[in-house]
């Protein structure tokens, strides 16, 4: 049998699910394949019927949703009209990235091989389920399913088993560098011409407003309410909806980066891609490589076992190469999450630790080793209806200490919140995306809304939507440590009460014993929302059972939203008499009904 061309095809949101499917291409390139690694949407679907070998990988987002870049690919495969054997000629394999912590848990890979098995198509190996909350991460997985996979390759194609793999790969770009310094248009936005929606290709530059810290000066953690004008951005959102935007990494870090790699930042570049699959839009031509670090290489980020994989192949330190080919074997997993993931060392702290192999890294390979930053998406707290032409997010900073000297900082937020409208004109490219959460149409139907923290930030967008519209039956359940340093919106939640729009139930966790005002109870012991939920029951169960409401959760995945859940079928037993089974099948039935709705994140 003849040596096969393998297609990886990945459906990746943040791109985890992209690093694994480069991971196996490079596996597959020293074993002297042909392979192409695509995004699934990039991949004319309708040839999949002439495709011999197939690996799939692909993440599951939101409550069980395919990832943006493979959502048409998902819509095809799924048409009733496809004939049942039209994959006959395919042998594939399917790896899902997940988080048990999460319901649908690989809800999309699962799905994924069973539609691929039910056309027709060959199962080389049981669909790979790999775990974020595994001690060792998604490789614990991963590892096995692929030594699994290439096993049984190797039995298909009898002609690999015997080959010597490739030590070097070829870069996928290469850069030129420029004599003359040429006119570019390095990192000023452009506003999208004639009536575009702005998107992640053509984001629009919004000038920042506002960029205030809401929390109070003594309180651990500063989080932010930002403001941004976007008039004649063509941008058009509703309740529940997100913001798309790219943060830039620090200049103190871009600076250090360059020095790292004897990099001039003023320098530029153009590239060219050295086979036909590759492509960065995003990057303009020519470049300066103050761009490139600054906007587009993900420096900051916790760097995966692929980033040692490569960087190994330069180092000719014995110490250094020993240690990194370690950090890039199985059997060095352990050590590598004790040295990277556990302490959150970044991609430019490891190029310090590891200062010979830094100084012979070649130019070409950066965007091989280097990841593109991500956009980060933050549910919109404001509605078109009560502040035309704004939009506004609720931004907590992320900063945390681990046992590295220095404090770990959230890339997106800590960018943000250096941001000073102040301090002249400040413009951040971004764009809108739909939302998971959808609230109900009708005039009369209650909405309950459970968001502690910075999960309350969607339900201020669908409460300021509801009240133009008329819509005065809302229940909110709002969460936090102190009424006096993190209570987020009170201002707003007051007038909503007193103008008889909103019923608002608050625990605040830390603030003990005493009514010190309308909202704080006499308390003891600790009071989250659950609780509340749970004192509510009858209310709860009045609007559920005979009013039709719509149950909301949005926050922290940890444990309460796993706790409201518990809280409201408790409700269901206690007030309608419900047996355990029956308000477990109730609750189960407002989700496929869309009458519970849940957004979280860890």
């Amino acid at each position: 049998m003849s040596t096969p061309s393998l297609l990886i095809l990945y459906g990746s949101q943040t791109g985890t699910a992209q690093d694994t499917a480069q991971r196996i291409g490079r596996q597959a390139q020293r074993r002297w394949l042909q392979v192409r690694v695509l995004p699934l949407d990039d991949y004319n679907v309708a040839n999949l019927i002439s495709e011999s070998l197939v690996v799939f990988v692909c993440a599951t987002t939101g409550q069980g949703d395919p990832p943006d870049n493979m959502k048409k690919f998902w819509r095809f495969l799924f048409r009733k009209s496809l004939p049942a054997g039209s994959l006959c000629q395919l042998d594939c394999a399917v790896l899902g990235l997940g988080d048990s912590s999460y319901p649908k848990f690989n809800f999309v890979a699962k799905k994924l091989h069973k539609r691929l098995v039910q056309l027709g198509a060959s199962a080389l190996v049981p669909v790979g389920l790999a775990d974020d909350q595994h001690d060792l991460g998604q490789d614990a997985v991963i590892d096995p399913w692929l030594k699994a996979f290439w096993d049984k390759v190797c039995v298909l194609y009898p002609s690999l088993a015997g080959v010597t793999p490739l030590r070097e790969l070829p870069p996928k770009y290469v850069f030129h560098f420029l004599d003359t310094v040429k006119e570019t248009t390095d990192g000023r936005m452009r506003i999208p011409e004639g009536s575009a929606v702005p998107s992640q290709s053509h984001p629009f530059p919004a000038r920042l407003v506002s960029n205030r810290r809401v929390t109070d000066a003594s309180h651990f953690q500063d989080v932010r309410h930002i403001e941004f004008d976007i008039t004649g951005s063509n941008i058009e959102f509703a309740a529940g909806d997100v913001v798309m935007m790219r943060p830039c990494n620090a200049p103190e870090d871009v600076q250090q980066f360059c020095q790292l790699l004897k990099l001039d930042p003023n320098s530029q570049f153009t590239l060219s891609a050295t086979d036909n699959t590759a492509g960065v839009s995003s990057l303009p031509q020519p470049c300066t490589v103050r761009h490139l670090v600054e906007s587009y290489l993900d420096i900051a980020a916790v760097p995966r076992r692929s980033f040692f994989e490569l960087l190994s192949t330069f180092s000719t330190n014995n110490l250094e190469k020993e240690k990194l080919i370690e950090f890039s074997s199985a059997e060095g997993q352990d050590e590598l999450h004790s040295y990277c993931n556990r302490p959150r060392r970044t991609a430019l702290e490891v190029l310090a630790d590891f200062p010979h192999t830094t100084a012979e890294l070649k130019v070409d390979y950066l965007l091989d080793l280097f990841p593109e930053i991500q956009p980060r998406s933050f549910s919109i707290a404001s509605s078109l209806k009560a502040h035309p032409h704004r939009l506004q997010i609720l931004v907590a900073v992320v900063r945390y200490k681990t046992k590295l000297f220095k404090p770990r900082k959230g890339l997106c937020s800590t960018w943000l919140a250096s941001l000073d409208p102040a301090q002249g004109p400040v413009y951040v490219p971004l764009w809108v995306k739909k939302g998971s959460m959808k609230f109900p149409k009708e005039m009369d139907t209650p909405v309950i809304m459970v968001g502690p923290g910075t999960g309350v930030a969607p339900f201020r967008s669908a409460l300021q939507e509801r009240i133009a519209e008329g819509k005065a039956d809302n229940v909110l359940f709002f969460g936090c440590r102190s009424e006096f340093k993190d209570f987020h919106f009170k201002t707003d939640w007051e007038e909503m009460r007193k103008a008889g729009q909103l019923a608002l139930f608050c625990a605040f966790s830390r603030d003990q014993g005493g009514n010190l005002s309308i909202f704080v109870f006499l308390q003891e012991d600790k009071v989250y929302v659950q609780h509340r939920v749970e004192e509510q029951s009858k209310l709860l169960w009045d609007l559920i059972a005979n009013k039709g409401a719509y149950f909301y959760i949005a926050g922290n995945a940890k444990q309460m939203p796993a706790s409201v859940c518990d809280a409201l079928k408790a409700a269901f037993q206690q007030e309608g008499g419900l047996s355990v089974q029956e308000a477990d099948q109730m609750l189960d039935a407002m989700e496929k009904t869309g009458r519970f709705q849940s957004e979280t994140w860890s």
